[in-house]
């Protein structure tokens, strides 16, 4: 039988990851008004029903001839990527959302501290949580344990999906695994979500365009280039790689939202921004 190649075979995997960053962030910051109209589960569930959709009829993928040891790695997959979307979202509905992302990036962090071999990977590690630490929390914030406990449950989730993907892409051809893992996703989401959801797209049909590009935006995107990413290069890197998400965020922001920046958020972009680059030009081939 004749394979399908994957995608993207030449460009590294490292901006690979930096473009997925990129595409959730400005993402989320274009469509951060929706939220509400939707609520948290609302919004996972159009999210990732709308995502698992688009990117079925764009992948189609070949699922029959899968053995056992594939389809258990695709439903470990499907329920991170549910949980991380559902549980980022209910942070964000109780706690700022700094501190909500600071929290869930603790899940890649840590699969980047497990994988250290060296003190100097550790630095790194340790450079990219104290960026993490001064952009994400606030001064006098109200801290909310419910709230820090979603996204406590979001960064296991998030872990839970970079090491399934890790595994699962050496297993598969291109982004045929994502594609199923999103179904699986939207499967165990969307049915917990529709009381949220239904209500809204019925007052505003509209809103289910909107979360189709959403989708594309922030989960079929990035996904898909995430996936592809994580077959050839360490769960280590991209951890650390992925702590760029609140320094992209905090820009995302400012481009879209006319939110300004203090200094304190500026030495934390850059700590972030040097330890991300740090891991990628220090990683051992």
């Amino acid at each position: 039988m004749q394979t399908r190649p994957d995608p993207l075979p030449r460009v590294p995997p490292s901006a690979l990851v930096v473009a997925a960053v990129f595409s959730v962030q400005f993402g989320n910051a274009i469509v951060g008004s929706l939220f509400d109209r939707v609520g948290p589960f609302g919004a996972a569930a159009l999210r990732l029903g709308c995502g698992a959709l688009i990117l079925a009829l764009l992948v189609r993928p070949r699922v029959l001839s899968w053995p056992r040891r594939t389809w258990l790695g695709v439903l470990l997959l499907g329920l991170g990527l549910g949980g991380m979307n559902l549980f980022i979202y209910l942070a964000i509905d109780r706690v700022p959302l700094g501190v909500a992302v600071t929290v869930e990036l603790m899940g890649p962090l840590a699969v980047a501290a497990a994988g250290s071999r060296r003190l100097i990977d550790a630095l790194w590690v340790a450079l990219a949580a104290l960026g993490i630490a001064m952009l994400g929390v606030h001064g006098g914030a109200a801290f909310d344990v419910r709230g820090a406990g979603f996204a406590a449950m979001a960064a296991l989730c998030w872990a839970v999906y970079i090491v399934a993907s890790a595994r699962l892409g050496t297993r598969v051809h291109g982004v045929d695994g994502l594609s199923a893992a999103m179904l699986v996703a939207a499967g165990v989401i969307v049915p917990i979500g529709l009381f949220q959801a239904a209500p809204a797209v019925a007052d505003d049909p509209g809103l289910l365009a909107a979360f189709g590009g959403v989708a594309v935006l922030t989960s079929v995107i990035p996904y898909a280039l995430e996936f592809t990413a994580l077959k050839r290069m360490s769960t280590r890197v991209f951890g650390v790689l992925s702590s760029l998400g609140p320094a992209v965020a905090a820009f995302a922001g400012f481009v879209v939202l006319d939110q300004s920046l203090d200094s304190r958020q500026l030495v934390a972009i850059a700590l972030v921004v040097t330890a991300s680059a740090g891991v990628v030009l220090t990683a051992a081939r």
